[in-house]
């Protein structure tokens, strides 16, 4: 199956778990294909036929993405190099949670959440201790009694009921021996951060030197500027000045078709966000936007002093989200 016919997949099946999905991000750089949202579950998706292919400059930039975007990055893919990714399990490729298109079909339409994730040394289960450590008691089992029945030590045993995960093994064999299941699901949509390595948010990229003076006005205004290295736009601008703490996604270059085309995408992935996007040009523009992107040139900006005007320009010019 090509790339582009795995990624029209997923977004149809997601569209049919009701997810509304964003355009296809068709432009370089980019380091997620697709946004999609359901309530407040918000997606960035990767979707890869080998996900050996997600390397960690774009995972580090899909993490940021969801930090500020209160979203889950997420890859969808088919295989690595050596193997074919397994159904209803999760895999990690740089702090991202990785699943093949039947585990998201799973999940998302079936409502069935995956229950094992891949770490180095093999498959595992996130194992209910309270349950586990009810059970044993309920039926008379001391700690080394279990132990012995899974072949493991008691304090092995102990650290089971205190919520230390498990291997796949572990979990058939006392799911055997109680006669039900001790697995708790993955939390995908929560970056599934209990079982990944805990790992800080990487820090921002530099602004493109190119960027610096609309970063410097928008920082003069008030917006904490968190630049980009590889997404459809230039930074996410979180705007602080307001009651309730909003985005703005940012792109800034000359006004060419290809400038046209990112700010589409901008407006797509605005819809989906719940974000504004605005777009800075180099030259003044007949065109106060494109598709809901604001557009505001540079010399606009060179003749406002005052940061409040530059705040009621980009509101002006973008889209509100809350009309959307």
């Amino acid at each position: 199956m090509s790339r582009s016919a795995l990624v029209g997949n997923v977004a149809a099946m997601l569209q049919d778990a009701g997810f509304v999905v964003s355009d296809r991000i068709a432009i370089r750089p980019k380091s997620f294909d697709l946004a999609a949202r359901r309530g407040e579950d918000l997606l960035l998706l990767k979707i890869l036929g080998n996900v050996d292919a997600f390397d960690g400059v774009t995972g580090a930039e899909m993490r940021r993405l969801g930090s500020y975007l209160d979203a889950t990055p997420l890859v969808v893919g088919l295989r690595t190099r050596d193997e074919d990714l397994k159904p209803g399990v999760v895999y990690f490729r740089h702090g991202v949670p990785v699943l093949n298109p039947d585990s998201a079909m799973d999940m998302f339409v079936e409502g069935v959440p995956p229950l094992i994730y891949a770490a180095p040394g093999g498959l595992y289960v996130s194992i209910d201790g309270d349950i586990l450590a009810e059970e044993r008691k309920e039926r008379g089992w001391s700690l080394g009694r279990l132990a012995t029945e899974l072949g493991v030590s008691r304090r092995t045993v102990s650290k089971y009921e205190s919520g230390m995960n498990a291997s796949i093994e572990v979990a058939i064999q006392l799911e055997e021996l109680f006669d039900r299941p001790f697995s708790n699901p993955v939390d995908v949509l929560e970056g599934a951060e209990d079982v990944r390595d805990a790992q800080p948010t990487p820090d921002d990229p530099a602004a493109d030197p190119d960027d610096e003076h609309v970063v410097s006005v928008l920082t003069q205004a008030g917006f904490t500027v968190h630049p980009t290295s590889r997404a459809p736009f230039k930074a996410v601008s979180e705007d602080a000045g307001r009651r309730k703490k909003t985005n703005v996604l940012t792109g800034h270059s000359p006004f060419t078709r290809s400038a046209e085309k990112r700010a589409q995408i901008m407006s797509s992935l605005g819809e989906i966000t719940r974000t504004r996007s605005v777009y800075f040009v180099e030259e003044n523009q007949k065109r106060e936007s494109v598709d809901g992107t604001g557009i505001v040139s540079c010399e606009e900006l060179a003749d406002i002093n005052d940061p409040d005007e530059i705040r009621d320009l980009i509101r002006e010019r973008a889209r509100d989200p809350a009309e959307i």
